[in-house]
């Protein structure tokens, strides 16, 4: 019977995919919108992966972005027949509930009794005992194309522990909602952290499968290791395009406008600056008491915020959703002058914090802005490694 179910799916899937991927249009220069139920995900591909795991005791990197239609991925390998032993999860855990930064513990899933694995925390990367047990990893989590974006730094240990236990990885790729451009200040070395391990602009136009590849063909990691990596595609995937995901990829990113003004707003975290955590604009919005703006918003204590920054106190500053909404008049790259003008108007309260040199991944973008520099004036002195950058990045690019 499981075979039966196991074939069925198989064509339904390969249907499925043929007859979505018809609605990408390829040819159009202009930066497109694509609506969350118009786009066919890796995961959808279930013809392209089943077979490589059937038989195979499965440990999966998930979250709730991990879908398949409206169904979680676990829920649908285990209604499939695939062996599914260990549920692995990254910052915000298995629900995508928690708090940036909060602690997420190991547990087990109420629905399906499988326990679940937490790697943040004090466990980034998973060790040999909690790899025990399983003969592959199947890794899928909705990625938003930014360094500072965690995910991909968990991808990376996932892959590295891989290689160190002698585990194959499957990478089930999705769209990156921020991948029409490349722009920031590239990684420095020394300022590595989780919120940023490799030598990457800010914003790095690839999607998780073809970063997950330059991690692995460039020998980034440790001692140089590469995994077996095996990337499943998205069908006709659109790099010139901002996507509408079906489920937010953590809890303050609600919607595709917070995704969109994220890679900018992000630099703010490790300012004296709210970027509207505990309020319904999270990521579209930023302010601060001492600020003047048309727009005015206090911080409350939320689920998924529960120690917003600047916490009671009435905000002034701007609502940028309407600046989303004119993407296409936009351009496409970091919009550096938001955080120049607070900082202008601020700059007698330490404006910046510690955070903040991690998150650019270069401590000049903090003394240019100090030294009055302009948007443009910084973008150009980051151009010689974004060019170099990108040379690496063609190898890599799938789409």
């Amino acid at each position: 019977m499981k075979r039966q179910i196991f074939s069925f799916a198989l064509l339904l899937m390969a249907f499925m995919s043929s007859a979505e991927a018809q609605i990408f249009k390829m040819d159009d220069p202009k930066l497109q919108f694509i609506d969350k139920a118009h786009y066919v995900s890796a995961a959808m591909q279930m013809n392209d992966y089943l077979p490589l795991i059937k038989g195979k005791r499965v440990g999966i990197v998930a979250n709730q972005t991990s879908i398949v239609g409206e169904t979680h991925l676990v829920d649908t390998l285990l209604s499939l027949g695939v062996e599914v032993k260990k549920i692995y999860t990254p910052e915000h855990g298995f629900r995508g509930t928690a708090d940036a930064g909060a602690k997420i513990n190991s547990g087990k899933d109420e629905k399906t009794g499988l326990p679940i694995v937490s790697l943040y925390g004090k466990n980034k990367k998973p060790t040999a005992e909690m790899l025990q047990g399983i003969d592959l990893i199947l890794f899928d989590l909705q990625d938003v194309g930014v360094r500072f974006y965690t995910y991909i730094s968990t991808m990376s240990y996932v892959m590295e522990a891989a290689a160190e236990n002698g585990l194959p990885v499957i990478v089930l790729d999705r769209p990156n909602p921020n991948g029409f451009f490349v722009d920031g200040p590239v990684l420095k070395h020394e300022n590595q952290s989780f919120v940023g391990m490799h030598q990457v602009p800010v914003v790095y136009g690839m999607t998780i499968g073809e970063y997950a590849k330059m991690v692995n063909g460039e020998g980034w990691l440790k001692g140089g290791l590469r995994c077996d990596l095996t990337i499943i595609p998205i069908n006709k995937y659109n790099r010139n395009a901002i996507y509408e995901l079906p489920v937010r990829p953590s809890p303050n990113l609600p919607n595709w406008e917070s995704i969109y003004l994220y890679p900018t707003l992000c630099f703010f975290e490790g300012s004296i600056v709210s970027i509207g955590r505990g309020t319904e604009t999270p990521f579209q919005v930023f302010g601060h008491p001492d600020m003047c703006g048309s727009y005015v918003f206090t911080p409350k204590s939320t689920s998924g915020a529960t120690k917003p920054l600047l916490e009671g106190q009435r905000c002034r500053g701007e609502n940028l959703v309407e600046f989303a909404h004119d993407y296409a008049l936009n351009d496409n790259q970091l919009h550096l002058e938001w955080i120049i003008e607070a900082y202008q108007l601020l700059s007698d309260k330490s404006f910046f914090t510690n955070y903040f040199r991690l998150l650019s991944g270069d401590k000049q973008l903090q003394k240019d802005i100090e030294n009055g520099k302009s948007a443009d004036e910084i973008r150009a002195s980051w151009q010689s490694d974004l060019e170099a950058f990108k040379a690496v990045r063609a190898k890599y690019l799938m789409y």
